[in-house]
């Protein structure tokens, strides 16, 4: 019989060899399957291997070129050719341009200069619109270096003539242009040295010529009356510096006017400035390109956008085709400028329906704002107040028509008008001077400061507070007194009408206004929804002639 210390060794050795069965039995069945899942694997990729047949599948064919119904394709190609891409160099200068601007812009597109200086885009309000389009180099400083900048333009006669917007060439040193056949960006060659033949500010358009032995490719140019508020059109220019870059749109809107603060004299420096409106894009350097139609003809020039980010937004404006032509062709004179006529008046380009039904001229005319001394006008008797309704017999709509008329008047030559004065019929005959002549010395005269003495006359029914204006403030308008507007109450009848602080009231619906007394005296007797009609002076603006002001008293 066994010891109980002996059973216990043996049942150990039998249960630690059965372990070792166990271990070695798991271990078996594991690399059984192993090797199973590998012949089974190996197996299964064969066979897919050998399933993958492509031999049916059949090469992707590139299609022959497609012509499509739109037609744009066929006018870029027409046209494209004769786009040329304009590049400019400035030396540095001092400037007082000032950046950071929104609003109306226009002009080409600043390049960095080669020091790296560079600064915000976007320059230019509704005042300062006809200055830059596009704006946005680095500042003019001496030290900045040369300025370059793009724009676009278009050529028209093969001998090398093109046309292009003056902002784009104004005030360079060099002018280069690369015409769509000329090779890619080479360094060291700008392109082709360009000459200005001349140019236009009023209408912001300049010519300018490339030397050249072979005649070059030619756009032409179409009617722009035949255009029609919802044709399209193409856009076609430099934007951003890619060359021959298209935009397609339609025309939105024609004649279209961008207000602008007087020039020189009180004159409006944008009255020969009548825009076709489009959506195509427009983007800095497009300015100068041409905006064209569907039969491949120009019918105007990209010249601005008005954009608050200085870029297109939808609401672009292009000097209409007509008015490039006759422009064009004066500056290809001998004179290379541009003569315009004038009979030496100066007026407001809008007024109130009250003015006109005050003065008498309902119908249409131009109630003379002042008159220049010594011009065709006051040779032949004109005075303010005057409302010219006729030019030879044809009756005058508005301002747009009568400048529309007299700029093309030859200087020298004459002209009948009809005017009413009073009320009466009266005829005149006018000569015509060159507009540029005419109101060349006009200046501008400092304004009188003045502490303002408050009255409460008028403030219920017109919203103002005036008092007697100084003697040497009626001494420098040429009148024998009046009232000056101290203050403007907003959202009164004065503020809504347009009557601007500071301005000198010398007559209320044709009574005369010497001083306080009299202003009073007129304005207690206005009552509600009669028309209310001011002359006024401002003595800040160069000129100094009549105002008219008015409205439908509430």
């Amino acid at each position: 019989m066994e010891s109980p210390k002996n059973i216990g060794r043996g049942l150990w050795a039998t249960l630690r060899s059965g372990r070792l069965t166990t271990t070695f039995t798991l271990l078996a069945v594991l690399s059984v399957g192993i090797l199973a899942g590998s012949v089974l694997t190996s197996s299964v990729s064969g066979k897919e291997q050998q399933r993958i047949d492509s031999s049916d599948a059949r090469p992707l064919v590139i299609p022959s070129p497609a012509t499509l119904s739109n037609g744009f394709s066929a006018i870029v190609k027409q046209v494209g050719p004769a786009v040329v891409n304009i590049n400019t160099e400035s030396l540095p200068k001092q400037s007082a341009n000032k950046p950071g601007r929104r609003g109306l812009q226009r002009g080409p597109l600043q390049q960095t200069p080669p020091n790296g200086d560079d600064d915000d885009q976007g320059q230019g309000d509704a005042q300062d619109f006809f200055k830059r389009f596009f704006g946005g180099g680095g500042d003019d400083a001496p030290d900045a270096g040369p300025r370059r900048a793009l724009g676009s333009g278009f050529i028209v006669d093969p001998r090398g003539y093109i046309i292009t917007n003056n902002h784009v060439v104004d005030k360079a040193d060099h002018i280069y242009v690369k015409l769509s056949t000329d090779p890619d960006a080479t360094p060291g060659d700008p392109g082709r040295p360009a000459t200005v033949i001349g140019v236009d500010k009023d209408t912001d358009i300049a010519v300018i010529k490339i030397d050249t032995k072979e005649p070059l490719p030619v756009i032409k140019l179409g009617n722009s009356e035949g255009a029609q508020v919802g044709d399209w059109v193409l856009a076609i220019g430099s934007p951003f510096g890619l060359s021959q870059t298209v935009s397609a749109g339609i025309v939105s809107a024609k004649n279209r006017s961008i207000d602008e603060a007087p020039g020189p004299g009180g004159v409006a420096t944008n009255q020969f400035q009548k825009f076709i409106q489009t959506d195509a894009a427009i983007n800095p350097g497009n300015s100068g390109g041409p905006l064209v139609d569907m039969a491949g003809e120009v019918i105007g020039m990209n010249t601005a956008i008005y954009t608050q980010s200085a870029g297109s937004e939808g609401v672009g404006f292009a000097m209409p085709s007509n008015t490039l032509a006759n422009v064009y062709n004066m500056l290809i004179g001998p004179d290379h400028k541009v003569t315009r006529g004038s009979i030496g008046i100066q007026f407001q380009a809008a007024q109130s329906s009250a003015v006109s039904r005050m003065y008498g001229f309902a119908n249409g005319g131009v109630i003379v704002g002042s008159v220049v001394p010594n011009g065709p006008a006051a040779k032949a008797g004109l005075e303010p107040q005057d409302a010219i309704v006729s030019i030879d017999g044809t009756p005058i709509k508005d301002g747009d028509a009568l400048v529309a008329i007299i700029s093309e008047k030859r200087p020298g030559s004459t002209v009948k008008l009809g005017f009413l004065r009073n009320g009466k019929q009266e005829t005149a005959t006018v000569g015509i001077a060159d507009r540029a002549k005419l109101f060349a010395d006009l200046g501008n005269a400092p304004d009188d400061s003045s502490t303002p003495e408050e009255s409460d006359a008028g403030q219920s029914k017109l919203g103002i507070v005036v008092q007697p204006t100084t003697a040497a403030t009626a001494k420098k308008l040429g009148i024998p007194g009046g009232v000056t507007v101290t203050s403007v109450r907003p959202g009164s009848f004065a503020d809504e009408i347009g009557l601007p602080q500071g301005a000198v009231i010398t007559e209320i619906n044709r009574h005369p206004v010497t001083d306080q007394a009299s202003y009073n005296a007129i304005i207690s007797g206005l009552k509600s929804g009669a028309d209310v009609v001011f002359v006024t002076h401002l003595p800040q603006a160069q000129g100094g002639g009549n105002t008219y002001v008015g409205g439908t008293l509430p």
